[in-house]
């Protein structure tokens, strides 16, 4: 019942892409490079340059994620691996995005910025182990698993991801309010208020 998922889903010409694209691997891409932010990182030049890698990865993938959110035509079950794997390239985006932000923001030390970092790789992390599980229930071919547990697995990825995507908007959220923080104390609130982003881009 699955084999008419995701990666085989959709237009003629998004069906070439996702068959040769595995979500799980850019994601461990994005999770890769940000974790050479923690174990290289000691100035904030060298945050900023192992990030470049990151945006990199991410650059990548992006075109991946645009066409998966653009089918319509998906069956039930699909749609809901489909919209598991767009919560995972969120993930990412929220990362990429305001940890982006954060380098160019003057109230994070590098050692903050690293442990920020570490943060983002942890949920990321999560999510792309929730990935790689729901990967491996919609390829498999083995006969251990009806249609009902391997739906079952699904709805469970599903909602563990939502959950991780919830997290990483909060933590998002938390480490900005702490440079909110320290602007005001310096009266310098605007200039951080404006480098998040537009009020519908912001997450507090």
């Amino acid at each position: 019942m699955m084999s008419a998922a995701i990666l085989i889903a959709g237009t003629s010409s998004a069906k070439a892409q996702f068959v040769v694209t595995d979500p799980a691997n850019l994601a461990s891409g994005i999770l890769n490079s940000a974790n050479e932010i923690i174990q290289t990182s000691s100035t904030v030049s060298n945050v900023v340059k192992n990030f470049k890698e990151v945006e990199k990865v991410y650059k990548q993938g992006k075109e991946y994620y645009d066409k998966l959110q653009a089918i319509n035509n998906l069956v039930k079950d699909a749609r809901k691996v489909q919209q598991t794997v767009l919560l995972v390239g969120d993930v990412s985006q929220m990362y990429v995005q305001n940890f982006g932000r954060m380098l160019n923001d003057p109230n994070f030390s590098a050692q903050e910025l690293s442990a920020i970092a570490n943060g983002y790789s942890v949920l990321l992390g999560e999510s792309t182990e929730l990935l790689k599980e729901l990967k491996q229930i919609v390829n498999s071919s083995s006969l251990s698993l009806n249609d009902k547990e391997r739906m079952d697995i699904i709805d469970r990825v599903y909602k563990e991801v939502k959950e991780y995507h919830s997290l990483v908007r909060y933590y998002t959220n938390k480490n900005i309010s702490v440079s909110i923080l320290r602007a005001k104390k310096q009266n310098n609130t605007k200039r951080v208020l404006d480098l998040y982003g537009t009020p519908s881009q912001k997450y507090w």
